[in-house]
């Protein structure tokens, strides 16, 4: 269970947040500025290589902590990201005006969401499973 919770992470933000921003809504946006891009496409690559390591380290090594956690930073990042958006002008909402939303909750809260809650609870109980 706890190696599905942190590979259904993984997937999230290494394979289907890249899908969803090479594209014109995000890294091939004209009015995007060139410096913001490059942050985007630096966000894409740092967190789909962590995905890498954390798929290497859960499959192939057995090491569900760390994976856990670099997974919790990543998911969580996203998550005060989006909390703190007024504070530095962000926003899900493209400039069309649309937002990828499910039952009027942004896809990303939902996805992420769902995410660092199952991450959380796996490492707090491996942390339990430990000590006993």
């Amino acid at each position: 269970m706890k190696r599905s919770i942190i590979t259904f992470s993984i997937l999230l933000y290494a394979i289907v947040v890249p899908f969803l921003e090479i594209n014109a809504t995000h890294v091939f946006n004209p009015d995007w500025t060139p410096h913001a891009k490059i942050h985007e496409v630096w966000q894409l690559i740092t967190n789909s290589s962590i995905g890498a390591l954390c798929i290497w380290l859960v499959w192939v090594k057995n090491e569900t902590m760390i994976s856990g956690i670099l997974s919790l930073l990543v998911t969580g990042g996203f998550l005060l990201a989006y909390v703190l958006q007024e504070s530095y002008g962000g926003s899900m909402i493209f400039l069309d005006g649309s937002e990828k939303t499910l039952l009027g909750i942004n896809i990303g809260v939902i996805g992420f969401g769902m995410a660092f809650i199952g991450l959380l609870f796996s490492l707090i109980f491996t942390k339990k499973k430990e000590k006993h």
